[in-house]
């Protein structure tokens, strides 16, 4: 079955932690480029002072990154989380979102660094802003991206990181 973006959209949508923490995907470009989710404030995921709670913000943003990057990059590459940092700027008690952009220029710049099989570890920056576009947190990843050898379709030995 092939992943479309709508399908990817549906599937994380009815995902148990998102469904469970009420984040919304609301769209992903037909080019795997962008990405945008939403977070309203509801009982189930805020915190004891009324605000969203600090690990729904960061579930909001954690996998995209990475889902973004194996579809651009397909099947040939291995895409791993290996670290992120989230900075808590301000509390909010309103809808948050997100919004996810991989360049044309940084996936072309990941594949230089990996066309002989070296690994790549890339810093992506996401920020969480609530609806009158304040910065509410700001998200550091760093993905390892290499890609896979002809043996056993593996990045070598053992765990990639």
């Amino acid at each position: 079955m092939k992943i479309t973006p709508q399908l990817l959209r549906f599937i994380l949508n009815i995902y148990g932690p998102y469904l469970g923490a009420g984040i919304h995907v609301s769209h992903i470009s037909s080019d795997w480029r962008e990405l945008r989710v939403s977070m309203k404030l509801h009982w189930f995921n805020r915190n004891a002072v009324g605000t969203h709670f600090g690990g729904s913000l960061y579930s909001m943003v954690d996998p995209h990154f990475m889902l973004l990057l194996m579809k651009l990059l397909g099947k040939k590459y291995v895409v791993w989380d290996k670290s992120s940092h989230i900075n808590f700027v301000r509390p909010v008690k309103g809808p948050v979102h997100a919004v996810f952009q991989i360049t044309e220029e940084e996936e072309m710049r990941i594949r230089e660094r990996t066309k002989n099989g070296e690994k790549c570890l890339s810093e992506f920056q996401v920020q969480i802003q609530d609806d009158d576009e304040t910065l509410v947190a700001e998200v550091e990843k760093v993905l390892y991206i290499r890609k896979k050898n002809s043996v056993g379709g593996r990045s070598g030995p053992g765990h990639p990181l």
